[in-house]
């Protein structure tokens, strides 16, 4: 490949462009021959701020004009975070690649530093975008009070610090990502608070017939998370979920006492108040992940995964 122009697609939140940024990064830096630009693309979810995501009902919030320009030709790959990908592309779309996943925690954000969950006095506004956060905080911390909150990272800090709020759960890796590690009061293990599916990853998506950019793609993609990403969306699309709904997935991998390499996966399904928690868990050779996701599907709707889905569509 030489002398190639690559277009990339991106929101414009800061946090987007941080996203399409590396990922011109590491093109450049595997393809020096390869020049990126960058055209930026405002999405659904990015006009509608004064709405709560799981009332707007629409998949592809914050992707599927991203899609249009790519299935159009107007760029040539699509950068996303992975936690807002649908489970379902659109025809002649698919993942091309995945970049190494950093900090997939939740984390808590407040005035009063080292503040952890356990630590939210009784009462306490804590403020969350997210369905999944919610009924996980009402599990752990039923005496506090879940606040719906949309915009960007700054705006979000900017509202806790202000005293709207007393705390917010927000990603760790768009903090991190932005160099706003300082404002991280905690961080909430992954045992504690499941995170979202493919949370602190970031997806590339581009055209199936689009051999040269699959190539450049699948270079840069970093495999162990490419599989644990597999695994995690695999449990979303089965159980028809996604980030309207109260379920959560987390894949990783580790070497076992005999050098293999295993996954292991941790997945869970709640009613919005937290008194239902169905929670499934699996641990395989990385070989078997697919059919290791499988058997947390069976176990979630053996426990009754399917009626509280549907209870909430």
């Amino acid at each position: 490949m030489t002398d190639k122009t690559i277009t990339i697609g991106t929101r414009g939140s800061k946090l987007a462009l941080w996203q399409a940024e590396k990922v011109r990064a590491l093109i450049q830096a595997t393809f020096p021959e390869v020049h990126c630009a960058v055209k930026v693309i405002r999405t659904k979810g990015d006009k509608i701020l004064d709405v709560a995501l799981s009332k707007i009902g629409d998949k592809g919030l914050f992707t599927k004009e991203l899609e249009r320009c790519l299935l159009e030709g107007e760029v040539d790959v699509c950068v996303h975070s992975m936690k807002d990908m649908p489970t379902v592309l659109p025809k002649g779309l698919f993942i091309a690649g995945v970049t190494e996943r950093a900090y997939p925690n939740d984390v808590i954000v407040a005035s009063a530093k080292g503040l952890t969950l356990s630590d939210l006095p009784a009462g306490a506004r804590v403020a969350t975008g997210s369905l999944r956060r919610v009924a996980q905080l009402a599990r752990l911390r039923p005496d506090v009070t879940a606040c719906e909150i949309r915009g960007n990272i700054d705006t979000r800090i900017g509202r806790v610090l202000a005293g709207e709020f007393d705390a917010a759960i927000l990603a760790a890796a768009g903090l991190y990502r932005l160099g706003l590690e300082e404002q991280i009061s905690s961080l909430i293990p992954t045992e504690e608070m499941i995170p979202a599916v493919g949370q602190g990853a970031i997806a590339l998506e581009a055209r199936a017939d689009d051999r040269e950019v699959a190539h450049l793609c699948t270079a840069i993609s970093h495999q162990p998370t490419l599989r644990a990403v597999e695994a995690e969306r695999y449990i979303m699309r089965a159980l028809e979920g996604g980030c309207q709904v109260p379920m959560g997935a987390y894949a990783t991998e580790s070497e076992d006492e005999q050098g293999r390499r295993m996954i292991h996966i941790d997945a869970f399904v709640a009613t919005l108040d937290g008194t239902r928690f169905l929670r499934a868990q699996a641990s395989t050779p990385v070989d078997q992940a697919i059919e290791a996701a499988g058997k947390i599907v069976d176990d979630l709707v053996s426990q009754g995964a399917t009626e509280i889905l549907e209870a909430l569509r």
